[in-house]
């Protein structure tokens, strides 16, 4: 495909979609985190963000791929994962391995992000241990969906348009390996810091 630097009304159409999302995301995050440290208040953000993305826009390609395919399927969110087609050819028809880890990720890392969200906003105990295993999970996604296409050489990768290349699959699919690390990093600076305290706690009273 020659490389191009026109936005088409697809795509326009799509990353609007993306964009409204975002917003929705973030105007809901940001409520939910009312009173809180910028940290957490950022954190809900993406997280709502996160589930939407997971829960509407995963859920709907599950359902596209279990019935029949992508190519075939009409609507908005469908043209959206045609556009997104043509960065990665896997995602218009039934790929065994993308069709398996969506399922995962719109499943259970949808719920996850829902379950952390409640306990961020509810101060819960476990919310560390939910959000490394959502990093976690959202990473090995990332890897799982790109290292099998690298082994044998990313035939199905459109790498030489700008918007498919940059847009589509660096940057849509490296906010993913982005941010997890982050709230990785979060979670064991707090972690560290209770360990330390109740250490301290603990010498003092002996």
């Amino acid at each position: 495909m020659e490389a191009g630097w026109g936005l088409g009304a697809a795509a326009g159409r799509s990353l609007l979609l993306c964009a409204a999302l975002l917003a929705a995301g973030c105007a809901l995050g940001l409520r939910l985190g009312r009173g809180r440290g910028a940290a957490d208040r950022g954190a809900l953000a993406w997280l709502c963000y996160d589930a939407l993305v997971h829960l509407v826009l995963e859920g709907s390609f599950v359902y596209f791929s279990l019935v029949g395919n992508v190519a075939d399927s009409e609507g908005l969110i469908a043209s959206l994962w045609k556009e997104y087609g043509k960065a990665d050819a896997r995602w218009l028809y039934f790929d065994p391995t993308i069709v398996s880890l969506e399922i995962l990720t719109a499943v259970l890392d949808g719920f996850l992000a829902l379950l952390l969200i409640y306990a961020i906003v509810k101060e819960k105990y476990y919310r560390h241990f939910l959000q490394i295993t959502l990093c976690v999970c959202e990473l090995y996604g990332d890897w799982m969906t790109f290292s099998p296409e690298w082994l044998i050489g990313s035939p199905n990768l459109d790498t030489d348009d700008w918007l498919h290349f940059w847009v589509y699959l660096v940057f849509f699919n490296g906010v993913w390996v982005l941010i997890p690390g982050l709230l990785l990093w979060q979670s064991w600076v707090e972690l560290r810091r209770m360990h330390h305290k109740g250490t301290h706690l603990g010498k003092k009273l002996r």
